[in-house]
């Protein structure tokens, strides 16, 4: 089963793929944010800042990929017009299925539209998708301690804390410690069955 998340549309946002033509405006977000992100993104080459390297990402997509999860952006719609400027990316990813049907979710806002309650708009229209459409169980997320703003997001959409993780990630140059949190999907259902091996 595929990530089919192709568009997703909330009362001030649309969330969508990557294609070629964002190319520049997702390299403009990132150079746009570049110091705002530093202290919670891993340390990033210089080529992450560049168009190139976002239309590289999308010519390579393929269906494999998209059974492994899905990178979105948030656009805020402008007058007579169906979007406007990135403000924001949201990822789903390292899906698993089996027993499992979990992923991890990672998301970023423009530094100039903090606290206006986007991104929890955004991550709800998300993760909607994730257990209705694509069927997952689980999604977890974690955060860097001192990062109160993503831990009281994730706490206003339902995120439960289940530990600390000590040395998690390599992020800002050091190893940091996570809070570790997840949603589990309010509606639960069984996984599809496995077809019956062959021969």
């Amino acid at each position: 089963m595929a990530v089919i998340i192709e568009t997703l549309s909330t009362p001030r946002l649309r969330i969508l793929r990557l294609d070629e033509s964002h190319a520049d405006a997702v390299a403009a977000f990132q150079r746009r944010n570049r110091e705002h992100l530093a202290s919670t993104s891993p340390v990033r080459a210089s080529t992450f800042f560049e168009a190139e390297h976002w239309r590289r990402l999308a010519r390579a997509r393929t269906a494999p990929m998209d059974e492994l999860g899905a990178v979105l952006w948030l656009l805020q719609p402008v007058a007579d017009q169906e979007s406007g400027p990135i403000i924001g990316t949201v990822q789903l990813s390292n899906i698993v299925r089996g027993s499992f049907w979990a992923c991890h979710l990672g998301y970023a806002l423009d530094h100039a539209h903090v606290g206006r309650g986007l991104m929890t708009e955004g991550l709800r229209a998300v993760l909607d998708h994730a257990f209705e459409i694509i069927g997952l169980h689980r999604v977890m997320a974690n955060y860097i301690p001192n990062n109160e703003r993503s831990g009281a997001v994730l706490e206003r959409l339902g995120f439960v804390r289940e530990g600390l993780a000590r040395d998690y990630l390599f992020i800002d140059g050091r190893w940091q410690d996570h809070v570790l949190t997840a949603l589990v999907n309010p509606r639960p259902r069984d996984p599809p069955a496995r077809p019956p091996p062959r021969g």
